[in-house]
């Protein structure tokens, strides 16, 4: 295939620094999301609620040290991210050719070379691992056990109404009930704001065969809405109460619990823009919620 010259992906920001990056380097950017970071802050934010989470379960307040970890959770969130998205578009290639957001990805577009592609994807995943090497071993291993999940995600459309619920699952010390609880409120999360990023594509998604919860869901969208945050926002609630949070931890989650509820009544399925919008909003959603379990874990 012959490679053609770089072009910016439909949902990408309107301007940003990958537009001026070096043309030889723009389509591995674009390719791993730099021009649409919303997915490092999706990926990181529940890293960093986590490891907020193992504080207010511990004697100590956040240390220093939690400062380091929250450094590697971010650089691990942008190259994991980064891989991700690389090898859902190597699998997706042909697929993303026939969705009009999608024919811009430069795998569909043809502005890189599938070979390469791969070696990027390689280099992402070696970033990862090096991260992942300075975290505990239980950490090690329930990571490399969700790159299964990861591996299965862009085949899920293929063969189920519910490949957002699968993404969930990806988004994953010691494990006890609050983490639990708190992994399982994520997952809910995710849930809802995937199916609402899906409800862009539904028209060219029933035109070739791709399934979705967007597309299952759409004749009681709101209501399935509504459904997954009242999840995602009590279990969140119970992961504070399993921890041990201060009393006051109600009312500090309260803005989470808005924030998502206030995105069902935006949403219009009919409106492409205005749910990648409310999708979008999520970054503030999740920073919401970790600023709740950092307060939360000074006390």
């Amino acid at each position: 295939m012959d490679i053609q010259s770089d072009r910016p992906v439909a949902d990408s920001l309107p301007a940003s620094w990958v537009d001026m990056a070096p043309a030889a380097i723009r389509p591995f950017l674009r390719l791993a999301r730099y021009d649409r970071p919303i997915g490092f802050w999706l990926l990181a934010i529940p890293c960093w609620t986590g490891l907020m989470l193992a504080r207010m379960g511990s004697s100590a307040t956040p240390q220093w040290s939690d400062l380091g970890l929250a450094v590697l959770f971010g650089i691990g969130a942008i190259a994991m991210r980064g891989a991700g998205c690389t090898y859902n578009d190597i699998v997706d290639r042909d697929l993303d050719r026939r969705v009009a957001r999608t024919a811009d990805r430069p795998l569909a577009a043809g502005t890189l070379a599938l070979r390469s592609a791969w070696l990027f994807l390689l280099a992402q995943c070696l970033i990862g691992f090096v991260v992942l090497m300075q975290l505990p071993p239980l950490a090690i291993w329930i990571a490399l056990g969700s790159l299964l999940l990861v591996a299965a995600y862009p085949f899920m459309k293929r063969i189920t109404w519910w490949p957002q619920a699968w993404l969930g699952l990806t988004f994953t010390g010691q494990v006890d009930a609050a983490v639990i609880a708190l992994y399982l409120s994520s997952l809910f999360w995710t849930l809802g704001y995937d199916t609402i990023y899906a409800c862009q594509d539904m028209e060219d998604d029933a035109l070739i065969g791709v399934k979705s919860t967007a597309r299952a869901l759409q004749a009681n969208l709101h209501r399935w809405l509504w459904g997954f945050y009242i999840a995602a926002a009590l279990l969140a609630a119970l992961a504070g109460i399993l921890a041990n949070a201060p009393i006051w931890f109600a009312a500090a989650i309260l803005p989470f619990a808005f924030h998502l509820f206030d995105q069902i009544r935006k949403v219009d399925p009919t409106d492409g823009a205005a749910c990648l919008g409310v999708f979008k909003s999520n970054r503030t959603t999740g920073l919401l919620l970790a600023l709740a379990f950092l307060i939360s874990s000074f006390i």
